[in-house]
């Protein structure tokens, strides 16, 4: 593992590749800058994951990344517009990035908060409405909400 290539002091050591990374935001069209480098680092592990921008934001922190929560909700949104992201929104304006984007559905845990994956091949869906004239559905994702048994 390297060190950030930017010799910033502040910023410890960080536990992924900087070529990983690189070849990941160029293959998508973007630029490897060093915010996204960096957060991209962060969201791309070996496992999938699901983040708000806030909690994104206090990882980041932890680990000496000094960047704002502007950054980091712009840094998510072009993630998202490049297929890198999915976004989850859950009602309220609330929303969850999803480091997998394959096609696949949600638990979502009222009481905490927490998303698991539901894989796609376990929900069938069937009768879907025919969408308005001139649009197609592109896709649906289904959320599944939990609480405790009483």
């Amino acid at each position: 593992m390297r060190q950030a290539p930017f010799k910033d002091p502040r910023v410890k050591k960080l536990p992924f590749e900087y070529a990983d990374i690189t070849e990941k935001l160029v293959s998508a069209g973007l630029r490897p800058t060093r915010q996204r480098l960096l957060l991209g680092g962060l969201l791309f592990t070996d496992e999938c994951r699901h983040v708000s921008a806030e909690s994104l934001h206090r990882e980041a922190r932890a680990a000496g990344v000094e960047v704002s929560l502007a950054t980091i909700y712009n840094t998510l949104h072009q993630f998202t517009d490049t297929g890198l992201l999915k976004e989850v929104s859950i009602e309220g304006g609330k929303s969850y990035f999803d480091t997998n984007v394959s096609a696949h559905h949600h638990f979502l845990c009222e009481e905490s908060g927490k998303l698991t994956d539901i894989p796609g091949e376990h929900i069938t869906l069937q009768n879907l409405p025919t969408p308005p004239m001139g649009t197609q559905i592109s896709s649906v994702d289904v959320v599944i909400r939990l609480r405790p048994a009483n």
